[in-house]
């Protein structure tokens, strides 16, 4: 894989439920409407499960994931491709933390952050203004 090898760990509050944060998450058509422009594969599950492999694409970039590990409040993707790392995600009342390591020729860490804050203004506002 050609790029940098890149870290990223971010954590912000958000006003919301354990619930809410998990479902925003852990539902793909929830996580078409914050992660837009990326786009998800077609025909996902409901929900996510562990040994699930889906792609996103944004214009001609394409991140494979593999959900690796999944609880009520944690989630493991290995990623490949555009991105060859994982990409953790925890959360629990009021907070989400998203931990990013891989190599890539992207900017992960502008990915990652912009990432999170569509994910509060989607949780908080129910949309992405």
């Amino acid at each position: 894989m050609l790029g940098t090898f890149q870290k990223s760990h971010l954590r912000i509050e958000i006003k919301a439920t354990a619930q809410l944060i998990g479902e925003s998450l852990l539902y793909p058509e929830k996580l078409r409407q914050w992660m837009f422009p990326q786009q998800l594969s077609q025909g996902l599950p409901n929900q996510l499960e562990s040994g699930l492999t889906f792609t996103s694409r944004t214009g001609l970039i394409t991140i494979k994931h593999e959900v690796e590990t999944l609880t009520d409040s944690y989630l493991r993707l290995i990623l490949s491709e555009g991105v060859d790392g994982y990409h953790e995600w925890c959360w629990d009342e009021g907070w989400v933390q998203s931990r990013l390591e891989g190599v890539s020729l992207l900017p992960l860490n502008l990915a990652q952050t912009t990432t999170l804050l569509r994910l509060r203004q989607f949780v908080e506002n129910g949309e992405i203004l």
